[in-house]
């Protein structure tokens, strides 16, 4: 998958389905469902700025060292995206060493302009029978980037930070309306995931986890479209 750079570029925004094929792959197990645990670390990835090029190369050598750990007893399989979380790191480090070359061609997006205003309609038209005033400014602030969509497909890393900015303030209204009682039943379940990778991870990878599931757990609950290019079918 690594023979040129232009295959990243073409299929960044299949980041999720890239990341989730891979990851199966590499186990070798054929069917296998990420968890909400996984999704989350792998859209704090994808927020961080990691490429996907590093995020597939990290997988591949946390499954390399697995296979090649040398054991007495009877290996236990992969089952988290988290277990290479170190090795996805190591990789994107050195991915930054290495000088982008002036000659790279930036590859055409794959969605039409038409396919991304239709994504963003249906979004938009998800939040207003919602009926609530306190999406209002969200609701204002979508309708202006569909209303400029010509520009914003013109520089579309633009408008990924746009979009991540509305969901953002999404999952900030729906932390103002959790109860106590969500809010730890949502803080227990990621406890119960994270448990055995605690021990691998920084401070700062725990935390943007943390950040990561609750809020995805937040959107889910309060079914708030999702309008990141990433989740553009």
């Amino acid at each position: 998958m690594n023979d040129t750079g232009e295959r990243w570029e073409l299929n960044y925004f299949n980041y999720f389905t890239e990341v989730e094929e891979h990851f199966r792959r590499a186990r070798g197990t054929g069917l296998f469902l990420l968890s909400p645990l996984d999704w989350a670390l792998i859209e704090g990835w994808k927020n961080a700025g990691i490429p996907l090029e590093a995020v597939l190369r990290g997988i591949d050598a946390a499954f390399e060292k697995w296979r090649n750990r040398k054991t007495t007893g009877r290996r236990r399989m992969i089952n988290s995206v988290a277990y290479c979380t170190q090795a996805v790191i190591d990789e994107a480090e050195a991915i930054a060493g290495v000088e982008k070359k002036p000659e790279a061609r930036e590859a055409a997006p794959p969605f039409t302009i038409e396919e991304l205003r239709k994504h963003l309609a249906e979004g938009l038209e998800a939040i207003r029978s919602r009926g609530e005033g306190i999406y209002d400014t969200i609701t204002a602030s979508l309708e202006g980037i569909i209303g400029g969509l010509d520009e914003h497909y013109g520089d579309l890393e633009e408008l990924e930070q746009r979009l991540t900015a509305i969901e953002e303030k999404a999952a900030s209204i729906a932390r103002i309306r959790q109860t106590e009682e969500e809010l730890f039943e949502a803080r227990r379940e990621l406890e119960a995931q994270l448990k055995p990778y605690r021990g691998k991870m920084t401070t700062a990878q725990l935390a943007m986890l943390e950040k990561q599931y609750l809020d995805r757990h937040l959107l889910e609950q309060s079914d708030f479209p999702r309008l990141s290019l990433f989740y553009l079918r």
